[in-house]
């Protein structure tokens, strides 16, 4: 339970009331604790560049359409 921070500046990124369980072998969240959380930019079709708002580390892709309930991303 808590804040998951960026690894590299400690920016905060996700809260564990937004994470759930997915096929992946990562965590799953549904959304950022900010709004500057995170940047994003398109990589490819139904699939974001995900990064930190505040360093620019990388930290994988948001998946569109592809959270728990209808309409919601994943990180």
């Amino acid at each position: 339970p808590g804040i998951y921070v960026c690894a590299k500046c400690g920016h905060e990124l996700f809260s564990s009331r937004a994470k759930y369980e997915h096929s992946s072998p990562w965590p799953a969240f549904t959304e950022t604790v900010h709004e500057d959380s995170v940047s994003k930019r398109k990589e490819r079709p139904g699939a974001l560049k995900v990064s930190c708002g505040k360093c620019g580390n990388g930290l994988g892709h948001e998946f569109l359409n592809d959270g728990p309930k209808m309409g919601q991303s994943r990180f």
